[in-house]
């Protein structure tokens, strides 16, 4: 007996009812490979965002500086460390933070100072790349400083405003002094979008009256080209007297969003192809009731029970085939244009920003097609197909000949 033959025939008897059911697969198919691209493009952007905008891969710190950030909280022998980091293969910047008040005219705010090594910052992060007014830091204009867009807004300044700086130098002393906005970011961030301000680190030092040390190294590990765990373990070897910890420590919420997004994945696959089962399940059923007399005589003329069975499920998989075939062809176009040209959101966001969890985005979203986006919805519409004809194919199975023969 060949089952191709003879399946291909009964499905194509009722062509409406199958037309319905494969075209209902194929879009559940082909919105899922659009999502699952969507999800994968998504998922790089917030890793790739969170530690190349301001994180690095790893920080080092004084032990107990997070939970408490003291000014008095620094890493000595600075020059050392980083000679080290770079001898291994990282690349690695000192930072220093305090708060103040930032003023300029009747407004003022509280601020978030950081001092930055220019050149070292540029291997690490790539916050120098995102600066949506002006131009960023220079060693030849040491006054001039780069502030977040939300605290430029709050103080209604722009470029080139002049803005007074106040804070508590280390010696007790009060610290205070008039820069000049050389540069307002894109949003990298919620909290350097609004407090944050950049600034040379040799001005920072003698603002703050610091002589030496910083309260961060942040670390990257170029290229990935040694396991995050693997290149936590070596840069806490070399400062053993030291907090080390990878961004996965320092964001665990990140972390975790990106640990479950396959699980989430799942989830809206479960609950698209749920739908997709019960189209399935009705139509394979609506077709079984309609040729139990010819169930009864195949019966009578000695089909088993497992090859009625097979059949079933041949017809089953060739629209599963099908539907495939065209999920494919209607998912991957737009799937790759958009990863090419990217999805604008600009209208989503408040001023044409996004952030998730405190993490920066740009408003064109860029989908990335893998292999993996591609063959699981394929595979999981397959297996959803072959679930939701169990039912059916057992109902086929056991007919009785003679009630199937006499079945109005």
């Amino acid at each position: 007996m060949n089952l191709v033959s003879f399946a291909m025939r009964n499905i194509w008897r009722n062509r409406e009812r199958t037309i319905v059911t494969v075209c209902a697969m194929a879009l559940a198919g082909s919105i899922m490979i659009f999502y699952g691209s969507l999800m994968e493009g998504f998922m790089k952007v917030l890793e790739r965002n969170m530690i190349q905008m301001s994180l690095g891969d790893i920080q080092i710190h004084s032990p107990g500086y997070q939970n408490d950030p003291d000014l008095y909280k620094r890493i000595e022998g600075v020059s050392s460390i980083l000679a080290e980091l770079e001898q291994k293969g990282f690349y690695a910047t000192p930072r220093l933070f305090a708060f103040g008040l930032a003023a300029s005219g009747p407004a003022s705010a509280g601020v978030n100072i950081r001092g930055i090594d220019i050149n070292r910052e540029a291997k690490v992060t790539t916050a120098y790349k995102h600066v949506l007014k002006g131009q960023w830091l220079s060693i030849k204009d040491p006054k001039g400083v780069v502030i977040g867009r939300k605290l430029a807004r709050r103080l209604g300044i722009d470029l080139d405003s002049e803005i007074v700086i106040v804070s508590q130098a280390t010696d007790g002393s009060m610290a205070n002094d008039l820069y000049s906005v050389k540069g307002i970011l894109k949003s990298v961030g919620s909290e350097i979008d609004s407090v944050g301000l950049f600034m040379e680190i040799g001005e920072f030092q003698e603002l703050m009256v610091i002589e030496s040390g910083a309260h961060e190294i942040a670390v990257s590990n170029p290229n990935n080209k040694i396991p995050l765990a693997s290149a936590t373990k070596v840069v806490a070897e070399l400062v053993p007297s030291y907090e080390t910890k990878n961004w996965r420590e320092l964001k665990p919420l990140i972390a975790q969003i990106l640990d479950t997004s396959d699980a989430a994945n799942i989830i809206m696959m479960t609950i698209v192809y749920s739908a997709v089962a019960m189209v399935i399940l009705n139509a394979t059923l609506m077709s079984i009731f309609e040729r139990i007399p010819e169930f009864g005589v195949m019966k009578a003329l000695g089909f088993s029970p497992m090859q009625i069975a097979t059949m079933i499920y041949t017809e089953a998989s060739l629209q599963a085939m099908l539907a495939c075939s065209l999920a494919i062809g209607i998912g991957i176009p737009p799937s790759y244009y958009f990863q090419n040209n990217g999805l604008d959101l600009s209208n989503i966001g408040s001023d044409s920003t996004i952030s998730v969890a405190g993490v920066a985005f740009d408003p064109l979203w860029f989908p990335i097609l893998t292999t993996s986006t591609i063959l699981t919805p394929i595979i999981a519409l397959f297996i959803i197909t072959a679930l939701a004809v169990i039912y059916p194919g057992i109902k086929a199975a056991l007919i009785r000949p003679v009630e199937a023969i006499h079945h109005q």
